[in-house]
């Protein structure tokens, strides 16, 4: 539906300041601004899971080739002395953690803030932070890549839950994630909603790029205290951060022939961004310039005009 056509029916009729903003956003013809994400978050995790699914359940690992005995954390011997030999019958992904699923046990595979899986050869010779290899019995491996070593690969055993796993809030996308939930937990809450929003208690995987956007769309400046924002408000937010989410892992799939490249990116995607990394650039709805905060040591986005 065209912006006239929105303006029309909703002019004069109790149109609200919520509903301009969301009908000028969708209506906006701006170019939206491309960006690389420095860090995979949820949709590029996501991406990552249905890019290797194919090439690796159902397959037995024959080999681990651990090149350091650590990443953020020693990776426990029961890679080499349980997963080796056993099928992957699923892989699974909690929060930006991806679980690769056996009879004997999970491992726990994170990305960290530079981290990447690819699916190769075996033969491929390594690079300099191709850290391990999972060499399965198709001729194929999942080898790991990380620069800064911040990812990590570690042990589930079965029917345990990881201790990184235990107090994770809901998945965004799942049906108990909705604004009545955001409400009912952020009462006498005094941090700010941005803050709230990237608590994993709260809810998981929403990261810094995603709640500005979310934040963006629904009208909401971040510094507001979580506790005073209204039950209205928050499902305008679960919303917008189920859409985005959504629309993210949507464009993420386009790029899954990545994962197949020993010599091309990841398999992450262009992302369009309304404020986040736009500070001093105007507003792609009402024109005002981007303004820039920091938020628990994290920088905040926002647009002055649109956000309240």
């Amino acid at each position: 539906m065209h912006w006239p056509v929105l303006w029309q029916r909703f002019c004069g009729s109790g149109f609200s300041r919520e509903l301009w903003h969301y009908a000028a956003l969708r209506a906006s013809r701006l170019k939206p601004l491309p960006h690389r994400p420095t860090m995979p978050e949820l949709p590029e995790v996501e991406t990552t899971r249905r890019g290797i699914v194919p090439h690796v359940v159902g397959r037995r690992v024959v080999e681990a080739r651990l090149r350091r005995p650590d990443l953020r954390w020693p990776i426990p011997s029961a890679i080499r002395k349980i997963l080796v030999g056993q099928r992957i019958e699923d892989v699974q992904r909690r929060a930006k953690y991806l679980l690769l699923h056996t009879q004997a046990g999970s491992a726990l595979l994170h990305l960290g803030m530079s981290g990447s899986l690819r699916v190769l050869p075996q033969i491929t010779l390594p690079g300099t932070h191709d850290h391990v290899d999972l060499v399965m019995d198709s001729g194929q491996m999942l080898r790991f890549n990380d620069p800064r070593r911040f990812g990590c690969l570690l042990w589930q055993a079965p029917g345990e839950t990881h201790e990184l796993l235990r107090h994770l809030g809901p998945e965004p996308l799942d049906d108990g994630f909705d604004g009545d939930y955001l409400f009912a937990r952020s009462r006498g809450r005094s941090a700010a909603v941005k803050s709230f929003l990237m608590d994993q208690r709260i809810v998981v995987g929403v990261g810094n790029i995603y709640v500005a956007e979310a934040l963006f769309e629904s009208g909401v400046r971040p510094s507001r205290l979580a506790g005073r924002v209204t039950r209205e408000r928050y499902h305008a937010i679960a919303a917008a951060i189920r859409r985005i989410l959504a629309h993210a892992i949507e464009r993420g799939g386009t790029t899954l022939r990545d994962f197949l490249r020993p010599d091309g990116e990841p398999g992450y995607f262009e992302q369009e961004l309304y404020v986040y990394g736009r500070h001093g650039e105007a507003c792609k709805v009402c024109g005002s310039a981007i303004k820039a905060t920091r938020t628990q040591q994290r920088s905040s986005f926002y647009c002055p005009n649109c956000q309240r």
